[in-house]
């Protein structure tokens, strides 16, 4: 009974630091998904302004909607990608603590898992920087 405590006790001591990753990218969630809010209230205000705008003044409502679109889909994908990430992490988990109470030695499936999610975490954070790019390159150059 006590070396099965002890197996579990070691089990979720090395599912610790992943989970510390795991609420990092929930964090990385929280602000690409307030992101993408911002951007859909945009576009619908800008879609509402269009149906009223004079003809001088829709090219540039038309392009703005075109960068939202184009901010969106990076959004949407960096999205994609951080929750890819977050489920790889909680697969690495799993894995970690049925690796120790079933007394399996699988690291390298644990190693690829890790690294999987990293590369995932690096596109979506990757998508990140490219929306601030965009947002930032409207921003400069004005409406």
């Amino acid at each position: 009974m006590a070396a099965e405590f002890n197996v579990i006790t070691h089990a979720i001591q090395q599912a610790v630091a992943p989970v510390f990753l795991l609420a990092g990218i929930g964090g990385i969630l929280n602000v690409l998904t307030g992101r993408l809010a911002r951007i859909i209230d945009r576009s619908r205000s800008l879609h509402q302004r269009l149906e009223h705008a004079t003809d001088e003044r829709a090219p540039a409502i038309r392009e703005e909607l075109q960068t939202l679109t184009r901010r969106g889909r990076v959004v949407h994908r960096a999205i994609g990608f951080s929750t890819g990430s977050a489920l790889l992490v909680c697969v690495v988990i799993a894995t970690l603590f049925i690796n120790a109470v079933m007394g399996w030695h699988s690291g390298t499936p644990v190693a690829v898992l890790f690294i999987l999610a990293m590369a995932f975490l690096i596109a979506s954070l990757t998508g990140f920087l490219r929306e601030i790019q965009l947002a930032t390159r409207v921003m400069l150059n004005g409406p």
